[in-house]
């Protein structure tokens, strides 16, 4: 079966399965070189994840820094999720959730039931939204975004045992939602290159 190579120009129509699962017959054992290739790029989407998230801690010295670890989980999670689940999946977005937890300084278990409903809608929905454009994916996450900040808020709340202003999750979802063109857009780029097994 050949496959299509999807539109650079609407990145949300990616093929959700990779070529060599669709094509049979006898292939050579890949050398130490590849497999270690392979199983790079397979760890990118949780490694960029990761290593976005540690550069939010960075004093860049703005306001809204403390709603940029959020914004920006969420937009990843979202993100490989959708078009990379294999590499994302649901025991390393608890790891993810847990970094969220210590580096946002949250009750253990808020980032990481936040980030398991994220990656669960965005699995559920998957297959119509790699049908879809970009812009259907951006607007699926906008009310994702909302839900989760909401949840976010709720649950440091009821944990905390206090009632604390709603005003900053509201920002962090307008943030999150705002981020994620900006987002997507480089991390569509890794997803056709860097972080494809098939290129290795």
């Amino acid at each position: 079966m050949t496959q299509n190579v999807p539109s650079i120009a609407h990145p949300a129509r990616w093929p959700a399965m990779s070529g060599s699962d669709q094509r049979p017959g006898i292939r050579p054992r890949p050398t130490l070189g590849r497999r270690l290739d392979i199983a790079a790029r397979r760890a990118f989407p949780v490694t960029c994840t990761i290593v976005l998230m540690l550069l939010t801690e960075l004093p860049f010295g703005f306001a809204a820094q403390t709603a940029l670890l959020p914004a920006l989980t969420f937009g990843c999670v979202w993100f490989w999720s959708v078009y990379r689940p294999t590499a994302m999946p649901p025991p390393l977005v608890f790891l993810t959730g847990l970094l969220l937890d210590l580096l946002g300084y949250l009750p253990l278990g808020v980032g990481v039931l936040t980030l398991l409903c994220i990656h669960g809608a965005a699995v559920r929905w998957r297959r119509f939204l790699v049908q879809q454009g970009f812009a259907m994916t951006w607007l699926a996450f906008v009310p994702v975004a909302m839900l989760a900040s909401a949840l976010s808020w709720g649950l440091t709340a009821l944990l905390g045992f206090r009632l604390i202003p709603a005003g900053p999750a509201a920002f962090q979802a307008t943030l999150a939602a705002a981020l994620y063109p900006a987002l997507a857009i480089p991390l569509a780029r890794a997803h056709r290159s860097v972080a494809d097994p098939e290129r290795a």
